[in-house]
């Protein structure tokens, strides 16, 4: 779990940078693989998922920022040039930039996003083995009931002492997540399913996942009361869920 996995030379491959890049194709080669099968235009796909990774990237560096806006007033390089981000912000970010993008050019959002949800999702699972081989998102010390792993040193966790791997069972809730978007979207096309349905699903799944998370993790990041800021930012994620489900099941199609 080495924060370098191996050198090539004089480039130095991190375990946390490889795994991001691995988790961006397979998104890219899962949605425009399910592209066609949709009724959808894989070059139009190709273009709205780009630039939503980008602003999505942008978004967690925001988020991050906001998060560490103590810190990033004390000495604004340790915060802006940190390899720090926020899910969320990610999440947030490249949803609204798909919104806007979709609108502009008079293509339907929901039908889009709702493409382009599991292969957020695979890249979700590979990004956080990439936190598990970093040492980030660390959980908090394992007692003799709870399964945990040492880190070793060079990590961002703490070396030496067993932790709960919150990494790892992230990693797998999204690919569970995945394998749950599949396989309604399979269940359901033939059916004519109202756009919308599994950006609904994805939103519960993914909230109520990450709150339970937030319990057992033990890393420094910011709160809200007695909330961890990723907890706060669940609790609407679900709320929204609920919203869309609500008015995706009153307006149907009119909504995409």
């Amino acid at each position: 779990m080495g924060y370098i996995l191996f050198n090539i030379g004089p480039i130095q491959v991190h375990g946390y940078g490889l795994m991001i890049g691995i988790g961006i194709v397979a998104a890219m080669m899962l949605i425009l693989f399910r592209a066609k099968g949709a009724g959808l235009n894989p070059d139009k796909a190709w273009k709205i998922v780009m630039w939503s990774t980008i602003v999505g990237f942008a978004g967690g560096k925001v988020m991050y920022m906001i998060v560490e806006h103590e810190q990033l007033f004390r000495d604004p390089l340790s915060v802006i040039g940190s390899s720090g981000f926020v899910v969320y912000g990610g999440i947030i970010g490249g949803l609204l930039f798909c919104f806007w993008y979709c609108r502009k050019t008079g293509v339907s959002f929901l039908r889009y996003i709702d493409l382009f949800l599991p292969g957020l999702s695979v890249g979700q699972g590979f990004a956080r083995l990439g936190c598990l081989l970093a040492g980030c998102c660390y959980g908090r010390e394992a007692h003799l009931h709870e399964w945990g792993i040492v880190f070793p040193d060079g990590c961002m966790a703490p070396s030496g002492v067993e932790l709960i791997p919150t990494q790892l069972y992230s990693s797998l809730g999204n690919f569970a997540i995945a394998g749950v978007l599949l396989a309604v979207d399979y269940a359901t096309r033939k059916k004519d399913r109202t756009p919308g349905m599994l950006l609904g699903l994805y939103l519960i799944l993914y909230g109520v996942g990450r709150f339970i998370i937030e319990i057992f993790r033990n890393d420094v990041r910011g709160s809200v009361g007695i909330l961890s800021t990723s907890q706060f930012i669940s609790i609407f994620m679900v709320a929204a869920a609920i919203v869309i489900f609500a008015v995706v099941k009153k307006y149907g199609k009119s909504t995409a």
